[in-house]
């Protein structure tokens, strides 16, 4: 473990009661009150910007302005294309980086505008993850205008890659090889909406693309040589058989198929892509055999049918995710500062497990945590995806009462 982890752990932290009757904490969650308007306006322009997956550079772009504008120090966007700014305090630990996800969901083209109906925002991406990202500016703000003080360091991040095929690139960059590499000494991510629930275990899954290639021909004249989404049609049925447990809870889901020209032609090539997912290592490292050995016996099986042909079909088995499983014990500082900060402000948190950048950190041993940042939403990555600010205020005040509670106010 990182010496800047191990003293972080060991420091006596300001008490969550001292925080809340501090002067500057209380102008700082005035500030928060006061400025609902503001946060939703920029919630909005966030929102309007394109972000689809692997082209997440305009949105970058604004927060690396937006971060310099609002007088962070070292702007900076690192080689995988996360943006950085530092609310520095006494010294440059504890390091506490807070996080939010720049990518949606949605493919590049998507109509981001955001309707109004009454107090809904309506778009694609409203909540996940413009939520966090407009958190991130908006406690910002918060911080200069109550000129808090701080023990520590607060390193603001705007992610990339963290929905679907990005497979959390941005966050492994910055654990891995960025220059915050070996130096955080604790890890919050905001992602959504809501404040009932924190994530401090990881949940890992395995994502594969499977493609199977064949000499195609037409339907009739050229029937009986070996047909791609035949094969895959084995591999779907095969999947739907397999008994995932409850517990420990296990899934699996075959999200995409494609492949063909042609109601009368046979396909030259097929493909599926199939997400896995368990509570458990050894349940993961089950179902993904499975899959495997169910792509191998399909692949023999259109082969030996369709032997006489003399054609064999190809295949290619990919990994296209892989995200770690782990947790952030529930003793750990971060855990019992973010349940007590909850508390102080009349929630009563679930902790729990989902797959968000904080799979990272946990992973590599890190204390890394995920929340909601207020408000409440519906239709999460579906066109109809909306967002209701009410109640946003709490879920800010939580957060910082949480980031103040792990820097210490000097």
């Amino acid at each position: 473990m990182p010496a800047s982890i191990l003293s972080f752990a060991h420091r006596q932290p300001t008490p969550i009661a001292d925080i809340l009757r501090d002067e500057a904490v209380k102008r700082a969650f005035a500030f928060i009150d006061a400025n609902a308007a503001r946060v939703t306006a920029e919630h909005i322009r966030i929102c309007e910007i394109p972000a689809p997956p692997f082209k997440e550079q305009e949105r970058a772009r604004y927060f690396a302005a937006r971060f310099a504008e609002l007088g962070l120090a070292d702007v900076h966007t690192d080689s995988e294309g996360n943006v950085l700014g530092f609310y520095r305090g006494e010294s440059e630990q504890p390091l506490l980086v807070l996080s939010a996800h720049l990518d949606t969901v949605f493919p590049e083209g998507t109509d981001v505008r955001v309707r109004r109906v009454g107090s809904r925002l309506c778009a694609p991406g409203i909540a996940d993850d413009v939520a966090g990202l407009s958190a991130l500016t908006a406690l910002i703000q918060a911080l200069n205008h109550a000129q808090l003080k701080l023990r520590g360091t607060i390193a603001f991040v705007a992610t990339v890659g963290e929905e679907g095929e990005g497979d959390l690139r941005g966050v492994r960059h910055l654990f891995a090889e960025g220059r915050l590499a070996g130096r955080v000494s604790a890890f919050v991510s905001f992602d959504g909406p809501g404040v009932d629930f924190i994530t401090h275990q990881a949940l890992g899954s395995r994502r594969y693309r499977v493609t199977l290639t064949g000499p195609g021909g037409h339907s009739w004249g050229d029937f009986g040589v070996v047909n791609p989404v035949h094969a895959l049609g084995r591999v779907i049925a095969r999947m739907a058989d397999y008994r995932a447990p409850l517990e420990p809870r296990t899934s699996y889901n075959i999200g995409r198929i494609e492949g063909g020209e042609s109601v009368n032609v046979i396909p030259q090539t097929a493909a599926l892509d199939i997400d896995l997912r368990s509570t458990a290592e050894s349940e993961l490292a089950r179902v993904e055999e499975y899959l495997l050995t169910a792509i191998n016996r399909a692949v023999l099986d259109e082969n030996a049918l369709r032997a006489a042909m003399g054609k064999k079909l190809q295949v290619e088995v990919s990994m296209i995710g892989n995200r770690p499983s782990g947790e952030t014990p529930r003793e750990a500082l971060l855990v019992r500062r973010s349940v007590e900060a909850s508390r102080a402000l009349g929630i009563n948190p679930v902790l729990n497990r989902a797959s968000t950048d904080s799979n990272i950190p946990i992973s590599l041993g890190v204390p890394a945590i995920t929340i909601g940042v207020g408000g409440v939403s519906a239709d999460s990555h579906r066109l109809s995806e909306w967002y209701d600010p009410i109640g946003r205020e709490l879920g800010h005040k939580r957060a910082l009462l949480l980031a103040l509670g792990m820097t210490g106010l000097a």
